[in-house]
């Protein structure tokens, strides 16, 4: 069932989005992503993953694999890695991506038709991506279903800037009404404008944050401070994983917590340092 928007209540996934995903991870293969960096983000999602929960041969999944860009540094670690995107052409640039790995396993399915059993994976992370479909309590307790009892999940959820002062927040909202009028725009001028949104907000922003950091002056909340270190591939990436994306939702801390436990996980805990809200959670063996 699809109603006008796009939406389907039936697979938890608005069809426009996952068209969106696939043109963008087929724009930004991230082929080009420098080692280095990609490095230092995967460290920054899995600070708080308890690896050593892991048992010998994990078996477990990337919920919204993308281009498979953190895939590549599990897939060593783990004895099986499934990836599972609701896009084809997503999927198609993962498979590209994890060529050389045997391990690695393919799989177009959206959160709400997981092609696992239950309490079947030893460990499940999806980053950046629940955040973008209808509902997001309902795609957790689907995930939360594949997960053996005491497997670990992490998360990667926007956050609703609860821990940024009030002059942030109003700073987002004004940039969230562009985000919708840019997400809306034909897919040549929406990447266009991403394009000059990253070279006249993202590169500027970051590089002041950079060079305040070496005085040692740099606010916690300085816009965009996150980039400071990074290349202008990631940020012209994430303009437009953030204005050419027409549904995305924001959760403060205590809404996620109240979700993961709504949906059997316990031992919750969060990174205290950027992005937010990165969270992992055990799988409770009670229900």
């Amino acid at each position: 069932m699809q109603n006008s928007t796009g939406r389907s209540a039936q697979n938890n996934e608005d069809k426009n989005v996952v068209r969106e995903f696939g043109e963008e991870w087929s724009r930004f293969t991230q082929a080009e992503l420098p080692d280095r960096e990609r490095r230092a983000m995967f460290e920054a999602y899995f600070s708080v993953f308890p690896w050593e929960r892991l048992p010998p041969g994990a078996v477990g999944a990337d919920i919204g694999c993308g281009s498979g860009r953190w895939a590549v540094l599990v897939a060593p670690r783990v004895g099986e890695l499934h990836l599972v995107d609701a896009s084809e052409a997503a999927l198609a640039v993962a498979k590209r991506n994890l060529a050389g790995f045997l391990n690695a396993h393919f799989h177009v399915a959206s959160v709400a038709r997981l092609p696992f059993g239950e309490r079947s994976l030893d460990f499940v992370y999806s980053l950046g991506v629940l955040h973008h479909v209808p509902d997001t309590a309902a795609a957790l307790k689907d995930v939360a279903q594949v997960l053996k009892p005491g497997a670990p999940l992490l998360l990667y959820l926007y956050y609703a800037f609860d821990n940024r002062p009030m002059w942030f927040r109003a700073l987002w909202r004004a940039s969230d009404r562009t985000r919708w009028l840019i997400s809306h725009l034909p897919r040549v001028a929406k990447h266009g404008i991403c394009e000059v949104i990253a070279a006249l907000v993202y590169w500027p922003l970051a590089r002041m944050a950079r060079l305040l950091e070496r005085f040692k002056r740099l606010p916690s909340s300085f816009p965009l401070r996150y980039y400071r270190n990074l290349s202008f591939y990631v940020m012209r990436t994430d303009a437009l994983d953030r204005f050419g994306t027409r549904l995305e939702k924001r959760f403060t801390r205590e809404q996620i917590e109240a979700m993961l436990r709504a949906a059997g996980m316990e031992s919750i805990r969060f990174s205290e340092e950027a992005p937010f809200w990165c969270v992992s959670a055990i799988r409770s063996g009670s229900q």
